[in-house]
């Protein structure tokens, strides 16, 4: 008698074929908001459903080798029993892979998201923390062919930045990047120190999901819009321009402000674009503060004690504090090479994630 999967499982593999069948209706073809819903569904469910597959065909194959040696065929009972050894030992592994995939999914996996780095305590050292963190990870999106846009960067003196803003796209985004949120703390002997002695600067890393316009509204009404003279190095008409804008949402109290660009209009645009993203940040801050702090608000007081990892250039060391994670291997991480730390604070989520189920 075949193998029957409990009801749980087969509604998932029944929710799937039902999804399948929605996608190949025209009607849904026609609808981009419906279409990307059920794709993104879809691509949830379909490696759950494969090991769903895999496990129902497990059991099916058990089943038959165990009626093959019930019925006592001598010249295969070695060959079927070495068999039955192999996929009974696999269903563990099966089972513990499917109960992995079955874990609940965080509502915003499968968004593009706004990587956010600002700089925190330390001065001159913190704005070039902020540009060397903002070239790791372009360089590590680059390496995995992730598409992604710079917003905005702010430059500042020596080669720094205050803040650099990026749209990381495209499903894997979220879940690569989401357990970066929160301090980086680095410890290094500054180019203009003259004693060698070891200098500690921080900044705040933010990962802010993209919503949908209909899920930020913003009341014209409700914003104040200045325009000034542009400061600070630029070409012939940037600083004898009213080019620069600056934008205050009154209900909040955020103010933006941008003068990259010689337009008042483009400049206008993008500082829409930064507001947006920080009222999503104030979203979703408020959301996490609502379900019991299970979560800490992403961004910190940029302070030097509120940190998640030091990267420590003296001793090429990076250490992970939430995992106790450490490596030295500094010099390729921060070109890039993030997946070794990335996959441990994964695994480490999954398991902390499992051992709250269980």
């Amino acid at each position: 008698m075949p193998y029957k999967l409990d009801e749980n499982l087969q509604k998932i593999v029944q929710n799937f074929v039902h999804i399948d069948q929605q996608l190949s209706d025209p009607n849904v073809s026609g609808d981009p908001k419906l279409l990307r819903k059920l794709s993104l569904e879809r691509s949830q469910l379909e490696p759950v459903v494969a090991l769903i597959k895999d496990k129902e065909a497990c059991h099916n194959q058990i089943d038959e080798i165990k009626q093959q040696l019930e019925n006592g065929d001598d010249e295969l009972e070695e060959i079927l029993a070495e068999e039955l050894n192999s996929l009974e030992k696999n269903l563990p592994d099966l089972n513990e892979k499917l109960k992995v995939a079955m874990l609940p999914r965080d509502p915003n996996t499968g968004r593009n998201v706004f990587l956010e780095i600002r700089a925190g305590t330390g001065g001159d050292e913190a704005a070039l923390f902020v540009r060397d963190l903002f070239r790791m990870y372009t360089r590590f999106l680059e390496k995995k062919s992730i598409p992604f846009e710079i917003v905005s960067t702010t430059n500042t003196g020596l080669d720094g930045m205050k803040e650099a803003i990026i749209l990381v796209k495209g499903q894997q985004a979220f879940g690569l990047l989401h357990l970066e949120a929160g301090g980086h703390r680095v410890q290094r002997i500054p180019e203009t120190e003259s004693q060698g002695r070891i200098h500690t600067s921080a900044c705040t890393v933010a990962v802010i999901p993209e919503v949908e316009e209909s899920e930020v509204e913003i009341n014209a009404n409700d914003l104040r819009i200045d325009v000034y003279r542009s400061s600070g190095p630029g070409g012939q008409s940037v600083n004898t321009t009213d080019s620069a804008v600056r934008i205050t949402h009154i209900p909040t109290g955020l103010v933006v402000s941008c003068q990259d660009e010689k337009s008042q209009h483009k400049n206008k645009a993008k500082a829409m674009k930064i507001l947006k993203i920080r009222l999503m940040d104030k979203i979703t801050s408020e959301q996490h503060e609502k379900e019991a702090a299970v979560k800490k608000a992403q961004i910190g007081s940029g302070d030097r004690s509120q940190r998640i990892r030091t990267y420590n250039f003296p001793q090429n060391r990076i250490s992970d504090h939430r995992i106790n994670y450490t490596g030295y291997n500094l010099d390729k991480f921060i070109e890039g090479e993030m997946d070794l730390l990335l996959d441990e604070l994964k695994k480490a989520e999954v398991e902390a994630a499992l051992a709250a189920i269980n």
